[in-house]
């Protein structure tokens, strides 16, 4: 007696999927083909017909599969990386990457991938690593090549390829309080363009000291984000009353900490010609800044972006490191980093020992000498509205 026919859909494709995994394709293709002419397919049957195609080395059909299953489904995410590894096996390894990195995207918002996708993801990944470091490198030299001249590493342009290539994104100000417009978008600033840089970097030693004999007093140390009871908690990373980020201030919120800052007379010297901020209640902090072994600070916004945050690296043990935006430096003791704190940015101590920074903010040099008085005096404004 012979089985009738089969004739639904879920059966016919349940038979097709297992057709395909006992390396039957013809077999598959015959079950979907019943499917497509019953007039009931969707995305995921002209999908598993392209597996089909694919199998039986009919790139063509595959192809039109394919695209009639994102015609369907834009947002197939077997379909998409199946269409990647079609496009990159034709040798079109730039389009295969706007395909593989379409699926990433969606890769990344589904709650929970089968395993064989999951393996296709870290696939993917590589593939597009791999990629964007060919890319990159044929830019660089063809840009050299026709420009006639060498490309200096970390030049305005020399950022722009690497995020027109996707080696690294955009990173934009995103000061948590106070926004001023059409200010450049720097994350790292030269320190040669500042000309108190040099009698900051001599002091290396002399500051070096003081901190050295302000370390013999642990107690002297207070965790960087201390918070305040009077006002709501966002201590969304943990850092609050965190000893593994401390601080001993000189001067802090706008205030001379007497006590401390009289313990760093040379400290204080060498700042003097620095355009140290000046906002009564509020600005400037200048303090010595510690990171335990093997801890780190959280990525973050600062507050303001009408100010730069000046690091003078006093003591930095190997396994340190330092990113704003883009872009990573490790400190290098007794020489000046600075930098735009309302981009995003974090730290890492990776090693057995302390690392310890003096970090002071100055203003930024693009702001006229009446715009800063005038966010001085907004600033100063705030404090006083809604007080006594």
């Amino acid at each position: 007696m012979m089985n009738a026919p089969v004739t639904d859909k879920r059966t016919l494709a349940q038979a097709a999927v297992q057709a395909l995994r006992n390396g039957a394709p013809e077999q598959a293709r015959d079950f979907l083909q019943r499917v497509i002419d019953m007039g009931q397919a969707d995305s995921s049957i002209w999908y598993g017909l392209a597996c089909a195609h694919r199998d039986l080395g009919e790139a063509d059909r595959m192809a039109a599969a394919l695209d009639k299953a994102l015609e369907l489904e834009p947002r197939n995410l077997r379909a998409l990386i199946l269409k990647g590894d079609m496009i990159a096996g034709e040798g079109d390894k730039r389009r295969a990457a706007t395909f593989y990195m379409t699926a990433l995207r969606i890769a990344e918002q589904a709650p929970q991938l089968p395993p064989d996708v999951q393996q296709d993801v870290a696939r993917m990944e590589d593939a597009i690593d791999k990629h964007t470091a060919e890319f990159g490198a044929f830019l660089r030299e063809r840009v050299e090549t026709l420009s006639g001249a060498p490309l200096k590493p970390q030049s305005r342009f020399a950022q722009s390829l690497e995020i027109m290539t996707g080696a690294k994104q955009r990173y934009f100000q995103q000061p948590r309080r106070y926004y001023f417009p059409e200010l450049p978008q720097v994350q790292f600033y030269d320190p040669a363009q500042f000309e108190w840089r040099e009698t900051v970097e001599a002091a290396t030693d002399a500051i070096r000291g003081e901190l050295q004999g302000v370390m013999g007093d642990e107690a002297a140390f207070n965790p960087y984000v201390e918070g305040r009871d009077d006002l709501p908690q966002h201590d969304t990373h943990g850092m609050r009353g965190n000893t593994d980020w401390s601080a001993f201030y000189l001067w802090k919120d706008g205030a001379r900490q007497n006590e401390n800052a009289d313990r760093c007379p040379e400290t204080e010297k060498a700042l003097d010609a620095a355009p140290v901020t000046d906002v009564k209640g509020r600005l400037p902090s200048i303090l010595f800044s510690k990171l335990a072994p093997r801890s780190r600070i959280p990525a973050h916004n600062g507050l303001v972006n009408t100010r730069l945050i000046c690091h003078l690296p006093l003591i930095v043990p190997d396994g340190c490191g330092f990113r704003v935006g883009n872009e990573t430096r490790e400190w290098k003791e007794g020489q000046l980093m600075i930098f735009d704190d309302s981009i995003e940015h974090e730290a890492w101590n990776d090693s057995a020992e302390t690392r310890v920074i003096l970090l002071f903010e100055i203003w930024r040099p693009e702001l006229t000498e009446e715009e800063r008085a005038q966010v001085t005096a907004m600033l100063q404004a705030i404090d006083q509205f809604g007080g006594d």
